[in-house]
Protein backbone atom coordinates (compact mmCIF):
# COMPACT_ATOMS: atom_id res chain seq x y z
CA UNK A 1 0.00 0.00 0.00
CA UNK A 2 1.33 3.38 -1.01
CA UNK A 3 1.37 6.18 1.50
CA UNK A 4 1.37 9.73 0.14
CA UNK A 5 1.78 12.68 2.41
CA UNK A 6 2.01 16.33 1.50
CA UNK A 7 3.42 18.75 4.03
CA UNK A 8 3.67 22.43 3.33
CA UNK A 9 5.67 24.83 5.42
CA UNK A 10 7.31 28.23 5.04
CA UNK A 11 11.02 28.74 5.69
CA UNK A 12 12.81 32.06 5.02
CA UNK A 13 10.51 32.97 2.16
CA UNK A 14 10.62 29.53 0.56
CA UNK A 15 8.06 26.74 0.56
CA UNK A 16 9.24 23.16 0.76
CA UNK A 17 6.87 20.49 -0.46
CA UNK A 18 7.59 17.04 0.95
CA UNK A 19 6.06 13.97 -0.65
CA UNK A 20 6.59 10.50 0.81
CA UNK A 21 6.05 7.34 -1.22
CA UNK A 22 7.49 3.95 -0.34
CA UNK A 23 9.49 5.65 2.44
CA UNK A 24 11.36 7.79 -0.14
CA UNK A 25 11.08 11.51 0.58
CA UNK A 26 11.06 14.00 -2.28
CA UNK A 27 11.79 17.57 -1.29
CA UNK A 28 11.16 20.20 -3.96
CA UNK A 29 11.91 23.74 -2.81
CA UNK A 30 9.55 26.43 -4.07
CA UNK A 31 10.02 30.18 -4.11
CA UNK A 32 6.50 31.63 -4.16
CA UNK A 33 7.50 35.29 -4.23
CA UNK A 34 6.36 35.90 -7.83
CA UNK A 35 2.65 35.76 -8.61
CA UNK A 36 0.31 37.97 -10.58
CA UNK A 37 -1.25 39.29 -7.38
CA UNK A 38 2.11 40.10 -5.79
CA UNK A 39 3.17 41.88 -8.99
CA UNK A 40 -0.02 43.93 -8.83
CA UNK A 41 0.69 44.81 -5.20
CA UNK A 42 4.14 46.11 -6.11
CA UNK A 43 3.07 48.44 -8.91
CA UNK A 44 -0.50 49.50 -8.10
CA UNK A 45 0.59 52.75 -6.41
CA UNK A 46 2.49 53.84 -9.50
CA UNK A 47 -0.23 52.59 -11.85
CA UNK A 48 -3.49 52.94 -9.86
CA UNK A 49 -5.80 52.19 -12.81
CA UNK A 50 -4.39 48.81 -13.77
CA UNK A 51 -6.46 45.63 -13.60
CA UNK A 52 -5.35 42.02 -13.45
CA UNK A 53 -6.12 39.99 -16.56
CA UNK A 54 -8.28 37.18 -15.24
CA UNK A 55 -8.99 33.74 -16.64
CA UNK A 56 -12.12 33.37 -18.76
CA UNK A 57 -14.80 30.72 -18.92
CA UNK A 58 -15.51 29.95 -22.55
CA UNK A 59 -17.10 26.67 -23.63
CA UNK A 60 -15.52 26.86 -27.09
CA UNK A 61 -12.11 25.89 -25.72
CA UNK A 62 -11.00 22.71 -23.97
CA UNK A 63 -8.61 22.86 -21.02
CA UNK A 64 -6.54 19.92 -19.81
CA UNK A 65 -4.26 20.46 -16.81
CA UNK A 66 -1.15 18.85 -15.36
CA UNK A 67 -0.29 16.35 -18.06
CA UNK A 68 3.02 14.64 -17.32
CA UNK A 69 5.39 15.20 -20.24
CA UNK A 70 8.59 13.84 -18.69
CA UNK A 71 10.02 12.40 -15.50
CA UNK A 72 13.45 13.37 -14.23
CA UNK A 73 15.48 11.33 -11.80
CA UNK A 74 18.56 12.29 -9.83
CA UNK A 75 20.31 11.50 -6.59
CA UNK A 76 18.42 14.15 -4.63
CA UNK A 77 14.85 13.94 -5.91
CA UNK A 78 14.76 10.30 -7.00
CA UNK A 79 11.73 10.84 -9.27
CA UNK A 80 10.12 14.09 -10.39
CA UNK A 81 7.25 14.51 -12.87
CA UNK A 82 7.13 17.60 -15.09
CA UNK A 83 3.76 18.88 -16.25
CA UNK A 84 2.12 20.99 -18.92
CA UNK A 85 -1.37 22.35 -19.56
CA UNK A 86 -3.23 22.39 -22.87
CA UNK A 87 -5.85 24.86 -24.09
CA UNK A 88 -7.34 24.09 -27.51
CA UNK A 89 -10.36 24.99 -29.60
CA UNK A 90 -13.24 22.56 -29.15
CA UNK A 91 -14.03 22.69 -32.86
CA UNK A 92 -12.48 19.77 -34.72
CA UNK A 93 -9.47 20.44 -36.90
CA UNK A 94 -5.70 20.75 -36.75
CA UNK A 95 -4.31 23.87 -35.09
CA UNK A 96 -0.82 25.38 -34.81
CA UNK A 97 0.73 25.32 -31.35
CA UNK A 98 2.29 27.83 -28.98
CA UNK A 99 4.53 26.64 -26.15
CA UNK A 100 4.32 29.15 -23.25
CA UNK A 101 6.85 29.86 -20.48
CA UNK A 102 6.19 31.87 -17.32
CA UNK A 103 8.61 34.36 -15.78
CA UNK A 104 9.91 34.73 -12.25
CA UNK A 105 13.67 35.18 -12.44
CA UNK A 106 14.26 31.47 -13.16
CA UNK A 107 13.38 30.67 -9.52
CA UNK A 108 9.73 31.59 -8.98
CA UNK A 109 6.41 31.73 -10.82
CA UNK A 110 4.41 28.86 -12.27
CA UNK A 111 2.69 27.86 -15.50
CA UNK A 112 -0.77 28.93 -14.30
CA UNK A 113 0.32 32.56 -14.73
CA UNK A 114 0.21 32.00 -18.50
CA UNK A 115 -3.39 30.74 -18.45
CA UNK A 116 -5.25 34.04 -19.14
CA UNK A 117 -3.14 34.70 -22.23
CA UNK A 118 -3.21 31.02 -23.25
CA UNK A 119 -7.01 30.93 -23.17
CA UNK A 120 -7.39 33.97 -25.39
CA UNK A 121 -4.85 32.76 -27.92
CA UNK A 122 -6.63 29.39 -28.02
CA UNK A 123 -9.83 31.23 -28.89
CA UNK A 124 -7.98 32.66 -31.88
CA UNK A 125 -7.25 29.19 -33.26
CA UNK A 126 -4.09 27.91 -31.58
CA UNK A 127 -3.31 25.09 -29.19
CA UNK A 128 -1.56 26.83 -26.31
CA UNK A 129 0.67 24.90 -23.94
CA UNK A 130 1.98 26.44 -20.70
CA UNK A 131 4.94 24.35 -19.54
CA UNK A 132 6.37 23.67 -16.10
CA UNK A 133 10.17 23.71 -16.00
CA UNK A 134 12.63 23.21 -13.15
CA UNK A 135 13.54 26.43 -11.37
CA UNK A 136 16.88 27.37 -9.84
CA UNK A 137 15.75 26.33 -6.37
CA UNK A 138 15.67 22.81 -7.77
CA UNK A 139 18.14 22.70 -10.65
CA UNK A 140 20.58 25.15 -12.23
CA UNK A 141 21.16 26.04 -15.86
CA UNK A 142 20.74 24.31 -18.32
CA UNK A 143 18.14 22.00 -16.72
CA UNK A 144 15.24 24.30 -17.66
CA UNK A 145 16.32 24.19 -21.32
CA UNK A 146 16.36 20.39 -21.27
CA UNK A 147 12.87 20.39 -19.74
CA UNK A 148 11.38 22.77 -22.29
CA UNK A 149 12.86 20.93 -25.25
CA UNK A 150 11.52 17.67 -23.79
CA UNK A 151 8.08 19.28 -23.64
CA UNK A 152 8.31 20.27 -27.31
CA UNK A 153 9.26 16.73 -28.29
CA UNK A 154 6.33 15.40 -26.24
CA UNK A 155 3.96 17.77 -28.05
CA UNK A 156 5.15 16.52 -31.43
CA UNK A 157 4.75 12.87 -30.52
CA UNK A 158 1.27 13.47 -29.03
CA UNK A 159 0.10 15.97 -31.65
CA UNK A 160 -2.63 13.74 -33.07
CA UNK A 161 -4.32 13.34 -29.69
CA UNK A 162 -4.58 17.09 -29.13
CA UNK A 163 -5.34 18.33 -32.69
CA UNK A 164 -1.92 19.94 -33.13
CA UNK A 165 -0.52 20.85 -36.54
CA UNK A 166 3.21 20.23 -36.09
CA UNK A 167 4.13 22.19 -39.22
CA UNK A 168 4.00 25.28 -37.02
CA UNK A 169 5.05 25.25 -33.37
CA UNK A 170 6.09 28.57 -31.84
CA UNK A 171 7.37 29.37 -28.36
CA UNK A 172 6.55 32.36 -26.15
CA UNK A 173 7.92 33.44 -22.81
CA UNK A 174 7.70 36.41 -20.49
CA UNK A 175 10.65 37.88 -18.54
CA UNK A 176 12.88 34.93 -17.60
CA UNK A 177 10.55 32.84 -19.73
CA UNK A 178 11.30 35.17 -22.65
CA UNK A 179 15.03 34.55 -22.27
CA UNK A 180 14.34 30.82 -22.15
CA UNK A 181 12.07 30.94 -25.20
CA UNK A 182 14.68 32.82 -27.20
CA UNK A 183 17.46 30.43 -26.18
CA UNK A 184 15.34 27.39 -27.02
CA UNK A 185 14.45 28.87 -30.41
CA UNK A 186 17.97 29.96 -31.32
CA UNK A 187 19.41 26.54 -30.43
CA UNK A 188 17.29 24.52 -32.84
CA UNK A 189 19.22 21.38 -33.79
CA UNK A 190 22.07 22.03 -31.34
CA UNK A 191 22.57 18.57 -29.77
CA UNK A 192 24.05 19.71 -26.45
CA UNK A 193 20.82 21.53 -25.54
CA UNK A 194 18.48 18.62 -26.25
CA UNK A 195 19.08 16.70 -23.04
CA UNK A 196 17.97 13.10 -22.62
CA UNK A 197 14.75 13.28 -20.60
CA UNK A 198 11.28 12.37 -21.81
CA UNK A 199 10.60 11.57 -25.45
CA UNK A 200 13.82 11.36 -27.47
CA UNK A 201 12.54 9.97 -30.78
CA UNK A 202 12.07 13.36 -32.43
CA UNK A 203 13.70 16.80 -32.42
CA UNK A 204 12.61 19.87 -30.47
CA UNK A 205 12.76 22.19 -33.48
CA UNK A 206 10.34 25.14 -33.36
CA UNK A 207 9.40 27.74 -35.97
CA UNK A 208 9.11 31.15 -34.26
CA UNK A 209 9.94 32.89 -30.97
CA UNK A 210 8.06 35.50 -28.94
CA UNK A 211 10.13 37.16 -26.23
CA UNK A 212 8.14 39.36 -23.84
CA UNK A 213 10.66 41.53 -21.98
CA UNK A 214 13.30 38.84 -21.58
CA UNK A 215 17.03 39.62 -21.65
CA UNK A 216 18.78 38.39 -24.79
CA UNK A 217 22.41 38.94 -23.78
CA UNK A 218 23.71 38.52 -20.23
CA UNK A 219 27.00 40.03 -21.35
CA UNK A 220 25.51 43.27 -22.72
CA UNK A 221 26.37 46.34 -20.61
CA UNK A 222 22.73 46.86 -19.65
CA UNK A 223 22.76 43.46 -17.95
CA UNK A 224 26.38 42.82 -17.02
CA UNK A 225 26.89 46.20 -15.35
CA UNK A 226 23.91 45.91 -13.00
CA UNK A 227 24.75 46.03 -9.31
CA UNK A 228 23.73 42.62 -8.01
CA UNK A 229 23.33 41.07 -4.60
CA UNK A 230 25.05 37.75 -3.99
CA UNK A 231 21.69 35.97 -4.26
CA UNK A 232 20.59 37.71 -7.48
CA UNK A 233 18.29 35.53 -9.55
CA UNK A 234 20.54 35.28 -12.62
CA UNK A 235 23.63 34.59 -10.51
CA UNK A 236 21.75 31.85 -8.67
CA UNK A 237 20.41 30.24 -11.86
CA UNK A 238 23.72 30.40 -13.73
CA UNK A 239 25.64 29.01 -10.76
CA UNK A 240 27.88 32.00 -10.10
CA UNK A 241 28.78 35.53 -11.10
CA UNK A 242 30.10 36.45 -14.52
CA UNK A 243 33.64 36.56 -13.12
CA UNK A 244 33.17 33.07 -11.74
CA UNK A 245 31.32 31.51 -14.71
CA UNK A 246 31.89 33.66 -17.82
CA UNK A 247 31.44 30.74 -20.20
CA UNK A 248 28.04 29.90 -18.68
CA UNK A 249 26.82 33.51 -18.91
CA UNK A 250 27.70 33.55 -22.59
CA UNK A 251 26.30 30.08 -23.23
CA UNK A 252 22.91 31.10 -21.79
CA UNK A 253 22.68 34.27 -23.91
CA UNK A 254 20.43 33.74 -26.97
CA UNK A 255 22.33 36.34 -29.02
CA UNK A 256 25.39 34.09 -29.29
CA UNK A 257 23.38 31.35 -30.97
CA UNK A 258 21.97 33.41 -33.84
CA UNK A 259 22.84 31.89 -37.22
CA UNK A 260 21.48 31.56 -40.74
CA UNK A 261 19.05 28.88 -39.56
CA UNK A 262 17.55 30.92 -36.71
CA UNK A 263 13.79 31.38 -36.62
CA UNK A 264 11.74 34.62 -36.75
CA UNK A 265 11.60 36.64 -33.54
CA UNK A 266 9.04 38.96 -31.98
CA UNK A 267 10.16 41.12 -29.05
CA UNK A 268 7.48 42.87 -26.99
CA UNK A 269 9.20 45.18 -24.54
CA UNK A 270 8.45 47.34 -21.53
CA UNK A 271 9.94 50.79 -21.12
CA UNK A 272 12.34 49.45 -18.47
CA UNK A 273 15.87 49.67 -19.99
CA UNK A 274 17.46 46.80 -18.06
CA UNK A 275 15.30 44.28 -19.93
CA UNK A 276 16.46 45.54 -23.33
CA UNK A 277 19.94 44.07 -22.90
CA UNK A 278 21.13 42.63 -26.20
CA UNK A 279 17.86 43.30 -28.01
CA UNK A 280 18.98 45.73 -30.70
CA UNK A 281 22.27 43.91 -31.30
CA UNK A 282 20.47 40.59 -31.73
CA UNK A 283 18.01 42.10 -34.20
CA UNK A 284 20.94 43.51 -36.17
CA UNK A 285 22.51 40.05 -36.33
CA UNK A 286 19.25 38.52 -37.52
CA UNK A 287 18.95 41.20 -40.18
CA UNK A 288 22.36 40.17 -41.52
CA UNK A 289 20.93 36.68 -42.09
CA UNK A 290 17.66 38.09 -43.53
CA UNK A 291 15.65 36.52 -40.71
CA UNK A 292 12.35 38.23 -39.96
CA UNK A 293 11.97 40.09 -36.66
CA UNK A 294 9.76 42.66 -34.97
CA UNK A 295 10.21 44.90 -31.93
CA UNK A 296 7.30 46.61 -30.19
CA UNK A 297 7.62 48.67 -27.01
CA UNK A 298 4.52 49.12 -24.85
CA UNK A 299 4.39 52.82 -23.82
CA UNK A 300 4.64 53.78 -20.14
CA UNK A 301 4.79 50.15 -19.05
CA UNK A 302 6.26 48.32 -16.04
CA UNK A 303 8.19 45.10 -16.49
CA UNK A 304 5.16 42.85 -15.84
CA UNK A 305 2.87 44.72 -18.25
CA UNK A 306 1.48 41.59 -19.96
CA UNK A 307 -0.33 40.54 -16.77
CA UNK A 308 -2.47 43.68 -16.58
CA UNK A 309 -4.87 45.93 -18.39
CA UNK A 310 -4.44 48.39 -20.12
CA UNK A 311 -1.25 46.86 -21.58
CA UNK A 312 -2.58 43.35 -22.16
CA UNK A 313 -4.60 44.19 -25.26
CA UNK A 314 -1.61 45.61 -27.15
CA UNK A 315 0.50 42.63 -26.07
CA UNK A 316 -2.12 40.19 -27.31
CA UNK A 317 -2.59 41.98 -30.62
CA UNK A 318 1.12 42.12 -31.39
CA UNK A 319 1.48 38.45 -30.51
CA UNK A 320 -1.46 37.24 -32.59
CA UNK A 321 -0.48 39.39 -35.57
CA UNK A 322 3.02 37.92 -35.51
CA UNK A 323 1.86 34.31 -35.13
CA UNK A 324 -0.68 34.64 -37.93
CA UNK A 325 1.95 36.23 -40.17
CA UNK A 326 4.44 33.45 -39.50
CA UNK A 327 1.81 30.71 -39.88
CA UNK A 328 0.66 31.31 -43.44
Amino acid sequence: MYLKLKIKFLFIGFQLFIFTSNAISIIIPRDTSYTTYQSWQKIKKTYPNIKIVERINDQSIIEINNIVYATVRDSLYQKRDLHLDIFRPKKQGKYPALIMLHGGGWRSGNKSMEAPLAQRIALHGYVTIPVEYRLSTEAKYPAAIFDIKAAIRWVKVNAGKYNIDTTFIAIEGSSAGGQLAALVGMTNNVPKFEGSIGVTTTKSTIHAVVDIDGVLDFLAPGSLNLIRKSNASDVDWLGGTFNEKPEIWKDASPIYWVNQHSVPLLVIASTQPRFHAGRDEMIDMMNQFNIYSEIHTIPASPHTFWLFYPWFDATFNYLISFLDKMHK
